[in-house]
């Protein structure tokens, strides 16, 4: 029997919220278990409720959404969700622990599948997006010696992995480039992440930028 994704909504617009709960609840395997329209309320009704994704707003009364993803990304696996296609907003979010980054237009299945990826642990950002925001937010100020360091620790299979997750690619994809199964992926991603002091594959996939990596 199939787990049931748990998701907690936060937007400041009630027409917003009703909506994406009506296109998730179409699909028998997630439920939405709050609603918030506030950060501060996003941050308590995660902490009352057993949440696996949140759905953030960016921009909110009473608290934003990438302050109340700052609190819960440890425990959560958090996509924002905002009408605002910035490069900036995009690096905010993922720099304080978010899974992944969505505009309100996107389509319904669309969402739903990036609901199922977030529950994953998988990131919510196509590959041309991810390199994009890599290359004009996060890796300017530095030379990479950090990350170079942090990859040292690695082993050549783990390295291998993470080069793919720098390029975007999903578990199931990775497992095809390597000849690993899915779940073999997942276990080497789950050893890596600490080893590279990171909380997600999205932050993983800086440092193998950062590191030189991904760059042909």
């Amino acid at each position: 029997m199939r787990s049931v994704i748990r998701v907690l909504i936060a937007d400041d617009e009630t027409l917003m919220r009703a909506g994406i709960r009506l296109i998730l609840e179409n699909d028998p395997d997630i439920t939405v278990v709050a609603e918030a329209s506030d950060g501060r309320q996003a941050v308590e009704l995660t902490l009352k409720h057993s949440v696996d994704v949140a759905l953030l707003d960016i921009r909110m009364p009473g608290g934003d959404g990438l302050k109340a993803a700052e609190q819960i990304a440890s425990r959560v696996n958090v996509v924002m969700l905002t009408t605002f296609g910035e490069d900036s907003y995009v690096a905010q979010a993922l720099k304080v622990g978010a899974t992944g980054f969505l505009l309100k237009d996107t389509p319904p299945q669309e969402l739903i599948n990036a609901v199922r990826k977030a529950a994953a642990g998988e990131p919510i950002l196509a590959p041309q997006i991810t390199k994009r925001l890599i290359e004009r937010h996060l890796t300017a100020p530095n030379d990479g010696s950090e990350a170079r360091r942090k990859i040292d620790t690695l082993t050549e299979t783990e390295r291998n992995v993470l080069k793919l997750v720098g390029e975007g690619l999903s578990n199931t994809e990775i497992g095809e480039q390597l000849f690993m199964a899915t779940g073999t992926v997942k276990a080497h991603i789950s050893r890596i992440l600490p080893k590279l002091a990171v909380t997600n594959r999205v932050q993983a996939a800086i440092v193998a930028h950062d590191a030189g990596l991904t760059r042909s």
